[in-house]
């Protein structure tokens, strides 16, 4: 699958969003784990999950074991911190009600889905912008490929995983469809824009910080 690694020109990110379906737990740990400890844009994650008791908790719990950031699942009203990876609870669906807070709701199945990574991106892409990025990782399903479709209407940043890499290849295909992306990459691909854009976003600040005192 051909990717696009030419470097462009791209807004500061202020927030990532990513969803995953079928192989997904493989799929973000590989993502997330090699995230440095002092990685500070937050993430929303969007994991279709079971609805059954045993689920609840174990995602957050193995990605908590696995990455070196502060894995939980939010609350509702939430605010969103530097440094968090915040993981749609099971069987609520994790929108972006303004920005820098977060809300759940137990609204009907959108997709065949609670969480629905649609809602998740649409609503962070009304509140974010030019300045959020959404990855669609393996899948099982066309979740996600409308609200990546709407990031990018928005000015946002969208990077689809290589289908050719996922354990499901339906979700990135649907989302490769619906949307102009070319940055379509393998997982350690994708961990390394993560860090350029967090390495970007702090420049971009310094500079910021820079010119004030000038």
């Amino acid at each position: 699958m051909p990717s696009n690694t030419q470097k462009k020109n791209h807004s500061p990110i202020e927030l990532i969003v990513i969803g995953a379906s079928w192989g997904g737990l493989d799929a973000l740990s590989t993502v997330l784990s090699p995230l440095p400890s002092d990685f500070s844009v937050p993430i929303l994650v969007a994991q279709h999950r079971k609805r059954n008791q045993l689920e609840t908790t174990l995602l957050t719990d193995i990605l908590h074991e696995r990455c070196p950031l502060k894995v939980i699942d939010p609350e509702d009203k939430e605010e969103i911190e530097a440094g968090h990876i915040y993981i749609s609870p099971c069987d609520y669906h994790m929108l972006v009600e303004d920005k820098g807070l977060l809300a759940l709701s137990s609204e009907e199945l959108v997709n065949h889905s609670r969480p629905s990574i649609d809602l998740l991106f649409e609503s962070a892409a009304e509140a974010y912008k030019k300045n959020l990025l959404g990855v669609i990782l393996t899948g099982a399903n066309s979740d996600g490929a409308k609200g990546l479709s709407h990031i990018e209407s928005m000015g946002g940043r969208c990077i689809v995983q290589d289908p050719e890499t996922a354990e499901m290849d339906t979700m990135p295909l649907a989302a490769i469809a619906a949307t102009q992306t070319d940055e379509i990459l393998p997982l350690s691909s994708i961990t390394s824009v993560l860090i350029e854009i967090e390495r970007e976003r702090n420049a971009t600040e310094g500079s910021s910080i820079s010119n004030k005192n000038t």
